[in-house]
């Protein structure tokens, strides 16, 4: 049986439903304590390989998913796993791309799109959400 996060490992961000997902930057030290197991790597380029189940959606730093329809169907994917395993969605720095994704999540499990960005620099990271097309993005999900 696969368990959830630790609602206070870090990065991790408690949804309206109570789901959890971790948000992180894949240039810091993967932190230390439970791994995922399952992962959503935000990059331009594909990932290096990791010892738990991942998967790579283009999305180039500041901007936004190069496949759409792909980026809908792999939110999707992590709302859905976040039900009963520990999953994860990393980009570089772990703030605007990671941040966008974490707050389509949201959007996922009912907060509306407008407040979405909102609710992921409160219950997630400040700065997240780096670009306006970012937050326009969020806004139009899915």
């Amino acid at each position: 049986m696969i368990t959830t996060w630790d609602a206070t490992t870090p990065g991790v961000m408690r949804l309206p439903s109570g789901r959890l997902v971790r948000g992180r930057g894949l240039r810091h030290p993967l932190p230390e304590g439970e791994r995922p197991t399952f992962a959503l790597y935000l990059l331009g380029k594909r990932p290096p390989a990791v010892g738990w189940e991942h998967r790579w959606l283009r999305w180039p730093d500041f901007w936004l998913p190069s496949d759409r329809a792909e980026a809908v169907e792999a939110l999707r994917e992590v709302w859905e796993r976040a039900g009963s395993e520990r999953v994860e969605v990393a980009c570089g720095g772990g703030r605007g791309r990671t941040g966008t994704a974490l707050a389509c999540v949201a959007v996922l499990d009912g907060v509306p799109g407008p407040e979405a960005v909102a609710y992921v620099r409160e219950h997630y990271a400040s700065k997240a959400v780096e670009t306006p097309w970012q937050r326009r993005y969020v806004s139009r999900f899915p």
